[in-house]
């Protein structure tokens, strides 16, 4: 029983890896990109937007396994500042291996990432990415797909959709890489907004196949307070959040 249990719960922790990968805060970059008058994100990368650099939001995420064996809540204060992240858990129930092997550490993954240099290793940029030309709908959106540069779990193979202004609204596909034996078929949809002028994740939904769990979900949704150090509208719970995130 015992070693079922550790097999069961090593399963779930390489599901984190998929999930903090899945779930990380893309952001699109100019870096390596080249002009190109039938591709968007030519004229997204020679936009003046204000990149987002800090932030202050209450991340809310379910994560669930087939049939609903394990499954938890949390949410948490998170917080980019200098170039750094931190976290706080606001509040959590369900499974503890779920909060613990899942929920928690993706946030202390996305933290190592982050922390350590690497988390633009899977943003959107001319330098992880191949664009190609976009195909218009009859709504005026446009779909661009996405080819990565390389086999890797920070990057998804799939395509991305803009609004009829040329201004990205959402990213779906499946990693470029599994994140392990363990996890296999890992789907996403990123989605984004602008909020005070910047454009921002507001939500992730991850499903991956995890070897003798079955398919696993995790949804993940961004309610921001502040955003580049300015007061934002959104749905934060400012009654309930810690004085301070202190940095790990």
């Amino acid at each position: 029983m015992r070693y079922r249990t550790a097999q069961s719960t090593r399963r779930l922790t390489m599901w984190v890896v998929a999930c903090t990968l899945a779930a990380g805060s893309t952001v699109i970059s100019a870096d390596g990109a080249s002009p190109s008058t039938s591709n968007p994100f030519s004229r997204l990368f020679s936009r003046s937007d204000q990149p987002l650099k800090e932030y202050r939001a209450v991340r809310r995420m379910h994560a669930s396994t087939e049939k609903g064996k394990h499954e938890a809540w949390m949410e948490a204060w998170t917080e980019l500042k200098d170039g750094r992240f931190s976290y706080g858990i606001v509040s959590e129930r369900g499974s503890e291996t779920v909060r613990g092997k899942v929920l928690r550490a993706m946030l202390e993954r996305e933290e190592d990432l982050v922390n350590s240099g690497n988390g633009a290793k899977g943003d959107l940029t001319a330098a992880n990415y191949e664009f190609a030309d976009a195909v218009r709908n009859e709504d005026g959106s446009q779909v661009v797909q996405l080819k990565p540069k390389r086999n890797d779990p920070l990057l998804v193979e799939g395509h991305a959709v803009l609004d009829d202004g040329g201004d990205l609204v959402r990213v779906e596909g499946k990693l470029s890489k599994n994140p392990s034996f363990w996890t296999s078929l890992v789907n996403i949809v990123r989605r984004y907004a602008r909020i005070g002028g910047v454009r921002v994740p507001v939500s992730t939904e991850t499903t991956a196949k995890v070897k003798f769990v079955g398919n696993s979900q995790l949804q993940v949704h961004y309610d921001y307070e502040t955003i580049n150090g300015r007061p934002v509208s959104t749905n934060a719970m400012q009654s309930v959040a810690p004085a301070h995130i202190a940095a790990r």
